[in-house]
């Protein structure tokens, strides 16, 4: 009989692959896990042995490893200690037990799990073991009395250990190797060949080590030849001055010079001269020199004398205007008042604008004509995920590589006193440890401070107030209220059809049909081919898709041309079609037929006014009210507020009295991905409540907007031209709109008050009868009164 090979023990543990560290076994050490799948793998260890699988990822950039990725051979440890962190992360102190082997691996608990098979270790006789330690021990410590990278508490660890497996683990744990040697060394299972290969490592590290200091005694020597040539080179220049030889136009005779043509302000020119005499004193060659001649430099670039010639023709500006930009009638209103009184007051205070609206609808372009029509200089800097204060103040010279502010760094691009300065996306500025950028533009937003504003770099005054601000924003609610109570806000709307077709044949078609290299009797747009491209083709309260989209017709049309298919393209609606494909969005808003608890509302978003219909149904229940849709909390709260208004009147509509009790209602708002919020679907709602309720079909011609109360008041909303112009773009004749929104009409374009039917009502019973095929029927006479007795007197119907 042939004698069987025992079978080596095996277990299942949890495993956590690691990066950049090798764990050996008797090593004590903490690290940080973030991964979802490490986290998983440390807390199922933690429910049961607390024992895990600590290998080497091969390659440390991989953030989700595969087992291919992985060192079969690790360390079992045991878990000492787990701390989770702030972050969501987890600290964890691991002891290293045993080298142990991956026979297969796992991933379907959600991380990975590896049969494991400990690889016991060659044993030693005594007289060699303590041969081996001695050596090793000795060694060691001539090491570490050259490398400074091994601790103390690792060296007296290594002098008191007289284990020899333990002894070579601690040692390769404290090692300055790689990561691929350290895992060569724990797959090494022969203690023997372990000990001699740690002999052979540390002799070469010590090899380096002499090498390496033979090397910096032979770059001191260099430095100090250097430094006794510097001080021979400054003795020639002490001697040739003595003798008379000094250039008669140095280099410090020509900054002089500079700083007096400069023309600065007291303050700043005695600052300069300053800092010229202690340059004047510093050794050429000494870091301290670079930075004062930098500060230099800005003080004498800086335009503290220089102004544009402005333009101050209102015709002309006017004129210049109406060339780069259609409608927009009271922004160029404004600028123009802001010249007729430049033209009378002499030194009137700084203007500081604020552009807010969709994106698309010409706020950038719109400060680069302003530029043009004041013959101003045109800056523009973005301040889009600004978080750092210094950005907008700059760094103190005591740092190192310090630079000025961007208003500053800006300000000299310009090299004008009064250029038209643009802050692009205002409202996208964030705040963090390193300051509030927001604030530190209080100062330079307010024309009472901004005369004197002071950046940390310059630390002398520099006068903004003859600077046009302008801002843009999409969004005003995320501007800070001091920054909005520095500025003059002004709205930007989305255009209409119309528009949009205007500045189309004016401005986008032409730009385009030159950017494809294209002649305009090769390609011609007709009324037709551009309305289709902006029902179908775009949907935005801007210009951007459609220029876009503009530009993709006439590259396929070049395409044609070059390639011999047409000489001319004509582009109509059936054209369109055939160059784009085939439509990419379809009219909102507007169902079939009427329907019964199907409701049309409008919507306003940071891209403008939207279309958003509302559908409620009833099931058998227990009067539980469910919403869905992602509504955030205000618009939850107008439903609740709509159901109890609606179960106030319920007598009054036709509804019986029991429907709380045996039936369920629930709201949904389609595009369910998007998240909504906002007052002003209270009536939107409560009309599909009372569609469903009464099984009375909601006009699908109809589209409402407001805010709804618990005694069926209709209150004002915001956003009303985007929210009318969206109605318009769905082909919604009949809007209603709440009493108190009737100034905001004046803000239409004429057309589209022309083309609408605008109803504006104060009450609910006003939105149902305008929504409703038609009014529900009171139950009982009786019954009402019975409700009227204990209901406000708002609620009486009338």
């Amino acid at each position: 009989m042939t004698k069987e090979t025992p079978q080596k023990k095996t277990e299942r543990l949890p495993m956590i692959p690691i990066r950049d560290v090798v764990v050996f076994p008797h090593m004590m050490i903490p690290f940080v896990i973030g991964r979802r799948t490490s986290v998983l793998a440390l807390e199922f260890a933690l429910e049961g042995s607390k024992r895990i699988f600590l290998a080497t990822q091969m390659d440390a950039s991989v953030d989700e490893p595969k087992a291919s990725d992985i060192y079969a051979v690790g360390t079992a440890a045991n878990i000492v200690q787990s701390v989770k962190l702030s972050d969501g992360n987890i600290k964890v102190l691991v002891e290293g037990v045993q080298r142990v082997k991956a026979i297969r691996h796992s991933d379907e608990p959600g991380f990975f799990v590896a049969d494991v098979e400990i690889l016991e270790e060659t044993s030693l006789s005594s007289a060699r073991s303590n041969l081996l330690i001695k050596k090793l021990q000795t060694i060691f410590e001539q090491f570490s009395k050259l490398s400074h990278h091994v601790n103390y508490d690792a060296i007296l660890n290594a002098m008191k250990t007289l284990e020899p497996s333990k002894l070579a683990d601690n040692i390769c744990a404290n090692l300055p190797i790689s990561i691929e040697e350290k895992q060569q060394l724990l797959e090494m299972v022969d203690l023997a060949e372990r000990i001699e290969k740690i002999n052979e490592i540390i002799e070469v590290e010590m090899e380096k080590i002499k090498v390496d200091r033979n090397i910096q005694g032979r770059v001191k020597r260099q430095m100090e030849r250097a430094q006794k040539e510097y001080y021979l080179n400054e003795k020639m220049k002490a001697i040739q001055k003595e003798l008379g030889r000094k250039d008669e136009k140095s280099e410090l005779d020509d900054l002089k010079k500079q700083i007096e043509e400069a023309k600065m302000p007291k303050d700043a020119h005695e600052k300069a001269m300053k800092e010229l005499q202690r340059l004047e004193m510093m050794p050429p060659m000494s870091a301290e020199s670079t930075v004062s001649r930098t500060y230099l430099d800005w003080l004498i670039a800086m335009p503290w004398n220089k102004k544009s010639r402005e333009i101050r023709d209102i015709k002309w500006s006017g004129k210049v205007l109406e060339e780069d930009h259609y409608g927009l009638e009271k922004i160029k209103d404004r600028i123009l008042e802001f010249l007729a009184v430049r033209s009378l007051v002499r030194k009137p205070q700084g203007t500081i604008l604020c552009f807010v609206g969709p994106p698309g609808v010409g706020k950038t372009s719109l400060g680069k004509s302003i530029a043009r029509a004041t013959g101003r200089k045109f800056v523009r800097l973005s301040l889009g995920g600004v978080r750092d204060e210094a950005e907008i103040r700059g760094h103190r010279r005591t740092y190192i590589g310090a630079l000025p502010g961007q208003i500053i760094q800006y300000m000299k691009k310009a090299g004008t006193r009064n250029p038209v300065f643009m802050l692009d996306e205002v409202d996208k500025m964030s705040m963090d440890f390193r300051g509030d950028p927001s604030s530190a533009l209080l100062e330079v937003l307010d024309p009472e401070q901004n005369h004197m504003f002071v950046d940390h770099y310059l630390d002398t005054e520099f006068d903004l107030s003859m600077v046009m601000f302008i801002a843009t924003a999409n969004v005003l609610h995320t501007i800070p209220r001091p920054l909005q109570d520095r500025m003059e806000v002004i709205q930007l709307s989305g255009y209409t059809e119309n528009e949009k077709l205007e500045i189309a044949k004016r401005f986008l078609v032409r730009k385009q049909i030159e950017a494809s290299g294209l002649k305009e009797k090769q390609i011609k747009f007709v009324d037709e081919g551009l309305l289709e491209i902006i029902r179908k083709y775009t949907r935005e309260s801007g210009v951007r898709n459609l220029e876009r989209e503009i530009a993709n017709v006439c590259r396929k049309t070049a395409k044609k041309i070059v390639t011999g298919e047409i000489k001319s393209n004509e582009v109509t609606a059936e054209e369109v079609e055939k160059l784009l494909g085939r439509q990419r969005f379809r009219l909102q808003g507007i169902s079939d037929s009427n329907q019964v608890g199907l409701a049309t509302g409008l919507a306003w978003t940071e891209v403008g006014g939207e279309v958003l219909q509302t559908e409620a149904t009833l099931m058998q229940g227990k009067g539980q009210l469910t919403l869905t849709g992602k509504l955030g909390e205000v618009m939850q709260e107008s439903a609740h507020a709509a159901m109890s208004f609606v179960r106030s009147r319920a007598a009054v509509y036709g509804i019986g009295r029991e429907f709380p009790r045996k039936m369920d209602l629930h709201i949904h708002i389609p595009e369910g991905a998007i998240p909504k919020d906002g007052p002003s679907a209270g009536i939107t709602m409560a009309t599909t409540i009372v569609s469903a309720l009464t099984k009375i079909p909601v006009r699908k011609d109809v589209a409402m907007t407001g805010e709804i109360t618990l005694r069926g008041k209709v209150l004002p909303i915001g956003g009303v031209k985007e929210k009318l112009l969206a109605a318009h773009r769905a082909g919604i004749k009949n809007v209603l709109l709440p009493k108190d929104n009737e100034k905001d009409l004046q803000d239409l374009p004429q057309d589209i008050l022309e083309a609408l039917n605008v109803n504006l009502v104060e009450t609910m019973d006003e939105v149902l009868q305008a929504a409703l095929e038609k009014m529900p029927v009171p139950i009982r006479v009786s019954e009402i009164s019975e409700i009227n007795d204990i209901l406000p007197n708002e609620n009486v119907a009338h």
